[in-house]
């Protein structure tokens, strides 16, 4: 046997051990996506939408997380408006055995969001505090159960997935913001019932088994009211106190990205 040909067999016995002995080196990891949630994950704010009323935007943290890393699979049942019943009830259908990672934001509506925004824009300093107090009361005492049960019904559909839970970002810079702005005291009550509403996703987040993304430290300096807002304000009725693309891309997505890769 020539030289030259052992030495070709030698390449072609090491290229078949090593696909034998090292098949993870060989094939790319297999990335079955699901993104659950509201309105910050269906990417409200971001535009332009799909024709559903869910308003899904394709400038989203998640199909931009999906698209940077050439995933297997992407399902995007996320839904602007939805509440953790909404989940367990028309989302979590879209898992399986076969899903390896889940996004989502919840909570946010079920603790009456856009009902606490509306008093504290629109109403007295006495309304919005009202508001922020039962948002706050309702995150504490009864929001808890309520997320237990959708991580559960998740980690029940899709016992193989890494299940990652999002924060959700203060909404507001609480420097001078002009005559027609909210006061400065309103917007501080309102980031810190976002503080509220984060500490206790984060505890039953972990209690869950899941890893939780605080998204807050990304926004920072870029609400409402900053040079440049990653967050809209009331320009949009619809998209008001939502991420902006700005803000899925370099708050969310940067936040993803640096959780989980």
């Amino acid at each position: 046997m020539s030289r030259r040909v052992r030495t070709a067999l030698a390449a072609v016995l090491a290229a078949v051990l090593g696909a034998v002995l090292l098949p993870g080196a060989a094939r790319a990891a297999t990335v079955n996506y699901v993104a659950l949630g509201d309105s910050y994950s269906s990417g409200v704010g971001a535009g332009p939408y799909d024709l559903s009323t869910c308003l899904r935007s394709q400038k989203s943290y998640a199909p931009l997380w999906a698209a940077a890393h050439a995933v297997t699979s992407f399902r995007f049942p996320a839904c602007g408006g939805a509440v953790t019943a909404d989940v367990r009830n028309n989302q979590v259908g879209q898992l399986s055995a076969s899903t390896t990672l889940v996004t989502i934001t919840i909570g946010g509506n079920d603790a009456g969001f856009a009902d606490v925004m509306t008093s504290c824009r629109f109403g007295s300093t006495s309304s919005c505090e009202s508001a922020v107090a039962g948002a706050k009361a309702f995150a504490t005492a009864t929001l808890p159960g309520r997320l237990d049960a959708t991580y559960a019904a998740i980690r029940e559909r899709a016992p193989n997935a890494r299940l990652v839970v999002l924060g959700y970002p203060r909404l507001f810079e609480t420097g001078y913001c002009g005559l027609l702005a909210m006061s400065s005291y309103k917007r501080t009550i309102l980031n810190q019932a976002a503080d509220v509403l984060n500490g206790v996703t984060a505890d039953r987040a972990g209690a869950a088994g899941a890893t939780f993304v605080d998204a807050r430290p990304y926004f920072t300096g870029h609400g409402v009211c900053a040079a440049e807002p990653w967050i809209r304000d009331v320009s949009g009725v619809i998209e008001a106190y939502h991420p902006n693309a700005s803000g899925y891309r370099y708050g969310y997505l940067a936040a993803l990205t640096a959780a989980i890769g």
